[in-house]
């Protein structure tokens, strides 16, 4: 079987969430018998494409199943040359209005027509996919008019291995010491900026964000303001050439964040057996549990009663990381390779006997 995997604005992409989710989703399928292909032209570019096409072939690539990862003419031109050639279409809900917002200027105004776009994008699916139950929930409020499931984006487990021999390396290139509180992504109010740099306010430790940020008109006014004049003991690193040095050098993941679909940092934070500290939203209820893989507060105050508490009790930072590599192993890409592969083939089966 042939299936397009399609991320629309791939090289832009490529330092988000959804681009390591598609990657995720590329390398569980490479374990598999699906043949993937990465572009709907025919030949892989739209060079390729329109030279089939002046020849008289078909520009379009032949493909059993597609599955689109984003929202745009791009993807939606994938998807009703899907739709006219019976062709199964997979959309793969990354975004949704209420995580689009706070995320750079002007997105809280936008995210209400957003979601009215989303509805009938969505709609066009054969199946869409979600990277939680919560997800799901969100999208059929929507309401969304086709059958959605969840499927974990999952954890490149190999991918982090080594992560430990780049402590010092980053310690020392972002002059970090102690118990080193970080964070993992682009830098975003959503994911909790504000709280997370308040936090450092009122305490001692050494805080550090890994991830670009925007610094330009598009940038939200929160982010210039914490990025461009932080507090003394918060680090704002930029984008780091390899994601292991980060989680080598932090001791505790700290993730306030208002609104997620899964969270892929922080499985790998928990792959790389960090104790970590969460935002008490709903999304994290089907995945993590209080006091055994992670600690979860709502208020600043019970964040910083949980990073005092990790802070004198090692033992407790060590315990909680262990369970995290537990919980991180159940999301492993064998798993969602096989289950990607068993929905195309429920999908091109289904379709062949209509």
């Amino acid at each position: 079987m042939r299936a397009l995997n399609y991320l629309e604005l791939e090289s832009q992409l490529d330092r988000s969430g959804i681009g390591t989710s598609v990657d995720q989703q590329r390398a569980a399928l490479a374990e598999t018998d699906i043949e993937v292909l990465t572009s709907p032209w025919a030949g892989g570019s739209p060079g390729d494409g329109l030279s089939a096409a002046l020849a008289g072939d078909c520009p379009v690539a032949d493909f059993d199943v597609a599955h689109c990862n984003m929202i745009g003419p791009g993807t939606v031109a994938v998807a009703q040359y899907a739709r006219r050639n019976d062709v199964p279409l997979v959309l793969h809900s990354h975004v949704t209005k209420e995580d689009f917002a706070e995320s750079f200027r002007g997105s809280n105004y936008l995210a209400g027509p957003l979601g009215h776009y989303l509805r009938w994008f969505y709609s066009q699916a054969d199946l869409v996919l979600c990277p939680s139950e919560y997800t799901k929930r969100t999208i059929e409020s929507y309401p969304v008019d086709a059958p959605i499931r969840p499927i974990s984006n999952g954890v490149d487990l190999e991918s982090l291995e080594g992560y430990e021999d780049l402590r010092e390396e980053y310690r020392e290139r972002f002059d970090l010491e102690g118990m080193v509180v970080f964070a993992v992504g682009n830098v975003f109010e959503r994911k909790g900026l504000t709280t997370f740099c308040r936090l450092a306010q009122e305490t001692d430790y050494e805080f550090a964000w890994f991830g670009p940020y925007d610094s330009g008109p598009h940038a939200s006014k929160t982010v210039r303001k914490w990025t461009q004049n932080p507090p003394e003991n918060v680090t704002f690193t930029g984008w780091v050439d390899d994601i292991r040095g980060a989680f080598g050098a932090g001791d505790v993941y700290l993730f306030p964040t208002k609104a997620e679909n899964q969270g892929i940092a922080v499985l790998e934070a928990m792959a790389c057996e960090k104790a970590v500290v969460l935002r008490d939203i709903p999304v994290f209820e089907e995945f993590y549990t209080h006091g055994e893989d992670c600690l979860k507060c709502e208020t600043r105050d019970e964040f910083r009663d949980a990073l005092e508490e990790l802070a004198a009790n090692p033992d407790l930072r060590e315990r909680l990381g262990k369970n995290a590599r537990a919980t991180a192993e159940e999301h492993g890409l064998e798993r969602v390779g096989n289950r990607l592969a068993n929905i195309y083939r429920e999908l091109s089966d289904d379709n062949a006997t209509h």
